[in-house]
């Protein structure tokens, strides 16, 4: 049970410490405790804490949508702020499809995505969801969604490299495409930077316009679900930015957006999608927390955060120095297989045999013994075996991004030894 946190540190009700190196669930990003964040909190929640949507808006509310479109930039026009990364993924399909119907294309209505990957728990984004125990569970009540191979790049299919194997990956969009019916395909939605379901994977740069020119050709809409690659995780504000020439048309953000001090996620779209909506009598969808000034107060300050205390800029230097010490372990670790990512989003791999690259058998459960051991050294691990280990098994190293490198030390100190006692275990 946990009583308090500060900075990158929580502490149990026994007075134990543990840094946190996966900031929760890849949420906290500005640290825990921040004074500037708790004072808005309380600020705004002695003025007023709700007022609906549909009748009324709040200073915070339009602070916040003014700053998160100005952070994302030219093309990022309007914010429809919820509370939290499903909802912010249901947005933006449900807009897509209310712009498709209004423009006179009623037919698009399938949103292609990848296997694996993952976009949130709620029915519409488990059905973009490339996982094939949760379709087996819940496809009986929901509409599962064409699926495409994501550009894996460690366990690479015979007869590729890297980049022919993305190349093949971004082909395999265009058949699919032709294959549903160029004129029912909606849109395409995937992670930039992995999350969870493929561990931080990072595609060739030549992937992304290649999707980009695709979905252009057959006028299906690109929607990048950034609800953990955004807000400054990967050291720009959105991931989308690494690849300008690659731009979405919708995105769908949260996490790092309120970094765990509040529920709150956000729908960016452009005007030319929102105004064909607008005019056509508004968007079809909404929620009774949508545009809470409690929540936008947070994320007002936690961005303020982000931009005065230059933390993206700290996640690109801090990535670097993470990834060369990650790898410093890998190379004298016997269950590490790969370590990827960009900024401060990346992902341990662990593997039985680094020469195959197998992974465990399921009842050894190894990313989860892992994080099992790091927390009983005071460290905090996130893991996953994803689909239960068909596409292999990590942890996701994704501090603060207010960490510093002695900190990296002190994680990285606490990680050795996890897998020292690891290793000593299986053998």
């Amino acid at each position: 049970m946990i009583s308090h946190a500060k900075g990158i540190f929580f502490w149990d009700t026994d007075g134990k410490r543990y840094l946190d190196g996966s900031s929760g669930a890849v949420a906290a990003n500005i640290g825990h405790g921040n004074e500037r964040v708790c004072d808005a909190m309380i600020e705004q929640a002695k003025r007023f804490s709700y007022v609906v949507r549909t009748a009324f808006t709040s200073e915070a509310t339009e602070t916040l949508s003014r700053m998160i479109a100005e952070l994302a930039g030219p093309g990022f026009d309007q914010t429809f702020l919820v509370s939290g990364g499903s909802e912010a993924i249901e947005s933006t399909l449900k807009l897509a499809r209310q712009y498709a119907v209004v423009t006179g294309q009623p037919k698009r209505s399938k949103i292609l995505a990848r296997m694996p990957g993952y976009h949130g728990s709620t029915l519409g984004a488990a059905a973009v969801t490339g996982d094939p125990d949760r379709d087996q569970m819940f496809g009986p009540i929901m509409r599962v969604m064409p699926k495409i191979p994501a550009p894996l790049s460690y366990r690479i299919p015979e007869g590729y490299d890297l980049h022919s194997y993305a190349d093949h990956c971004a082909d395999e969009l265009e058949r699919q495409i032709l294959a549903e019916g160029e004129d029912t395909v909606l849109a395409f939605i995937m992670e930039p930077v992995g999350g969870v379901a493929t561990g931080a994977l990072v595609a060739p740069n030549s992937y992304y316009p290649k999707i980009r020119k695709i979905c252009d050709r057959y006028g299906v809409l690109l929607i990048f679900d950034e609800v953990m690659c955004g807000a400054g995780r990967t050291g720009t504000f959105l991931a989308a930015h690494h690849w300008p020439d690659a731009l979405p048309d919708l995105v769908a953000c949260a996490k790092g957006l309120s970094a765990g001090y509040t529920p709150l996620g956000a729908m960016i779209a452009p005007n030319r999608i929102v105004d064909k909506v607008v005019e056509s009598g508004g968007f079809l969808h909404g929620h009774t927390y949508s545009g809470n000034p409690l929540s936008s107060a947070i994320g007002v300050a936690v961005l303020s955060e982000l931009v005065n205390q230059n933390l993206m800029e700290n996640a690109q230097r801090m990535g670097v120095i993470l990834r060369q010490k990650l790898n410093a372990l890998k190379d004298r670790s016997t269950t590490i297989g790969n370590v990827r990512g960009i900024g401060l989003l990346n992902a341990v791999e662990i593997v039985e045999d680094k020469a195959t690259k197998a992974i465990f058998p399921a009842a050894k459960q190894a990313s989860y013994r892992v994080s099992e051991i790091a927390r009983d050294l005071g460290l905090h691990i996130y893991s996953r075996r994803a689909a239960s280990g068909k596409f292999g098994e990590w942890f996701m190293a994704a501090p603060p991004l207010i960490i510093t490198e002695p900190e990296i030390d002190l994680f990285m100190e606490l990680l050795t030894e996890a897998f020292r006692i690891f290793e000593s275990e299986i053998r």
